[in-house]
């Protein structure tokens, strides 16, 4: 190993390693290549697990990211359906907000995500399909007093509420302060830095109300739903992956089964109110 390591300093003209009486630490040089050697043994893995696949999808494995409320809407069915079909193909799922599964997918450690857009200056590096759009819709613990006659309340009646509100890097958090500073408002912000289940529970605690997705108070029953008034809060559910890297064939048959969900009249049903459906490539 050592005369390989050698040999690479001697190909890329610069020492990778600082050797001082026993220590060995990375160099700059090294620490630049060192995230790149890591996308090259992922790429790697992938191509051995791309042989394995060959026949007929019998072995294998496929990464897939997604945010904690997709993983309790639009995942377990796509998951159902893929395990029936390929019942041994390892999965594993990353649950996390958009930045960090798109952090994920560049470093090679996610074969597919599904993030909400827009996600940061995406990554020309990723492609990215919309699926789906999604309207937010208010959690309280009381009916708010600002509920006009045709059961909605304006953004801008949120004005005096407290807010709860997602920790930062989570794409609600983003998409909130964002509507509220349209709406010509700065929130003020009761608690913050909470996952999905934290701010539900801050709501029925009475700290204040959060602009959540509606599939993900459906089995909340202490927690009041109002609807916005148009033109309301949307969210875009896309599906992304690395651009440069060939998708194995387990991730194409993921993606193909959730593109699938979500095209299918028969399946749209399943989805909750408030979703439309978007038109993939």
């Amino acid at each position: 190993m050592s005369k390989q390591i050698h040999a690479l300093e001697a190909d890329l003209g610069a020492p990778l390693f600082e050797r001082v009486r026993g220590n060995i630490t990375l160099t700059a040089a090294g620490e630049v290549l060192l995230p790149l050697a890591k996308r090259i043994l992922a790429d790697v893995e992938t191509a051995r697990r791309e042989v394995q696949e060959l026949v007929g999808l019998r072995r294998g494995r496929v990464r897939l990211g997604a945010t904690p409320s997709l993983c309790t809407s639009l995942a377990p069915a796509v998951l159902r359906r893929f395990r029936d079909s390929h019942p041994n193909v390892d999965l594993r799922v990353e649950e996390s907000g958009s930045q960090d599964l798109v952090r994920d997918l560049l470093r090679g450690e996610l074969d597919l995500a599904l993030i909400i857009l827009p996600a940061h200056g995406l990554d020309p590096a990723l492609r990215v399909e919309p699926i789906l759009r999604e309207s937010l819709v208010v959690a309280s613990v009381h009916q708010l007093p600002t509920v006009g006659p045709t059961g909605t309340v304006r953004l801008a009646d949120l004005r005096d509420q407290p807010l709860v509100m997602f920790r930062a890097g989570y794409d609600l958090r983003d998409v909130t302060l964002q509507a509220c500073r349209r709406a010509g408002f700065e929130p003020t912000l009761a608690v913050e830095g909470g996952e999905m289940d934290a701010v539900l529970s801050f709501v029925e605690a009475g700290l204040g109300v959060a602009l959540v997705p509606g599939i993900v108070v459906a089995r909340r029953p202490a927690i009041q739903v109002t609807r916005l008034a148009p033109p309301g809060v949307q969210r875009t559910i896309a599906v992304a992956r690395r651009r440069e890297a060939e998708p194995t064939n387990a991730a194409r048959a993921l993606r193909r089964i959730l593109l699938d969900y979500v095209r299918t009249p028969a399946e749209r049903g399943n989805l909750p109110a408030g979703v439309e459906t978007l038109s993939p490539s």
